[in-house]
């Protein structure tokens, strides 16, 4: 499956290249076409049989993609994904989770 996929990515690459220049154009620059190719693995065919898909649905699928679509995807993803606290050593991190004194007035 993982051939077949490589295989669907690189027979892809118009449709993807394409897509990441409409994407340049909204100023989204740093998008790759791997990026996109993972946001139609992950989120567009997530519950399909992608070996079973005709090239004109791959490729009408990756053309459809729209800005405001993909780029919620890749900010889930990134907020899934990132460690909000690695900027802050193990003394900032204790002190920010260790529990409040509440004060009775």
């Amino acid at each position: 499956m993982a051939i077949k996929f490589e295989q669907h990515f690189i027979h892809m690459l118009p449709a993807l290249q394409s897509k990441k220049n409409e994407l340049h154009l909204y100023g989204y620059t740093s998008v790759t076409e791997e990026e996109i190719w993972t946001y139609c693995v992950h989120k567009k065919w997530r519950k399909k049989d992608v070996d079973a898909m005709r090239v004109f649905e791959i490729a009408k699928d990756i053309l459809r993609i729209s800005p405001a679509e993909f780029m919620t995807f890749t900010q889930i993803e990134e907020q899934r994904e990132g460690n909000w606290f690695s900027d802050l050593n193990s003394e900032e991190l204790q002190a920010l989770l260790a529990p409040q004194k509440v004060e009775n007035n």
